[in-house]
């Protein structure tokens, strides 16, 4: 007889995610799983897998589980493993307001990149459904010194290195067209600069303190949306203008336009930088365990 396996979708700004529910950790998702569930024709489909867990049962998260009970296992698409997922924090945070683990309110999500601190915002009046933006803490952004450029059909740019507990490259451009397709990594250099690979960001002026940006995300390709990735982008920006919190005592916000929607970033004076935007689980079911055996085989 066959095993059948829960999953939902969702998708944060149009970054979707294929999300396993495992309390216990008991399914076994080695790459080759978690990339045939993301593959958007012969799998489920999605830019990253949420494999949700108890912090306590898994060996990676057991040292935060008295500080938050639930770890987001988190791949991407090749099924890599990735260190942290702005959007997949929100969707991982609605996945378990929907399953009843949590409400609205505060709650702690122990990711790979530390534990995040969330929160469900109420949902509208009416609205029958879970629909309140998330606010994700996203940590502090640390900015390696150093020159990179990042080159894309014969043009190239210098890029601001910034981490995000993952390493992104945000390069400034006249015109978001000039990032190409993006169905490939962006070169650039120094290679040393980044020997795991990196996000790279291209980001455009829209208006005062609201920019516009496009993303090849590490492992994935280019993106609908990437929640890191937009923090890096209001940070880089940030210092551009010549805004530094954490120098100023003022709190910067941004907004940044994605091509799935929008969210807002605030970097506040004492360098914590909070990202808020919506979060939708679109569908749930059930795939056969034969099916993945199958294609591990």
């Amino acid at each position: 007889m066959s095993t059948r396996i829960a999953f939902l979708k969702g998708h944060g700004t149009e970054n979707d995610f294929v999300i396993v529910p495992d309390p216990e950790n008991v399914i076994d998702l080695p790459p080759a799983a978690a990339a045939a569930l993301c593959d958007r024709r012969a799998g489920i489909g999605g830019d990253g897998l949420l494999h949700v867990v108890r912090s306590a049962a898994h060996p990676e998260a057991r040292d935060m589980a008295a500080e938050a009970e639930w770890f987001m296992d988190y791949r991407n698409g090749d099924g890599s493993v990735a260190e942290m997922c702005g959007n997949g924090v929100r969707v991982f945070a609605r996945y378990l307001q929907r399953a009843g683990y949590v409400t609205e309110g505060d709650l702690a999500v122990a990711t790979r990149g530390g534990v995040k601190t969330v929160h469900i915002a109420k949902s509208m009046p009416g609205s029958g459904s879970a629909t309140g933006d998330i606010t994700v803490g996203m940590g502090r952004a640390l900015l390696p010194g150093g020159d990179v450029v990042v080159s894309v059909d014969g043009r190239s740019w210098p890029a601001r290195n910034v981490n995000m507990g993952n390493p992104h490259a945000v390069a400034f451009v006249a015109d978001l067209a000039h990032a190409g397709d993006l169905y490939s990594p962006p070169p650039y250099e120094p290679v040393t600069a980044y020997p795991d690979g990196v996000n790279v960001e291209f980001v455009a002026d829209r208006g005062p303190r609201h920019v516009a940006m496009r993303v090849h995300e590490r492992g994935s390709g280019e993106t609908r949306s990437c929640g890191t990735g937009a923090c890096a982008v209001a940070v880089a920006t940030a210092r551009r203008d010549g805004a530094d919190p954490t120098v100023t005592g003022t709190p910067a916000t941004y907004t940044v336009d994605v091509p799935g929607g929008t969210l807002v970033i605030t970097e506040r004076p004492d360098g914590e930088i909070e990202m808020t935007g919506p979060a939708v689980i679109v569908a749930e079911g059930e795939f056969d365990a034969g099916w993945l055996e199958g294609v591990l085989a």
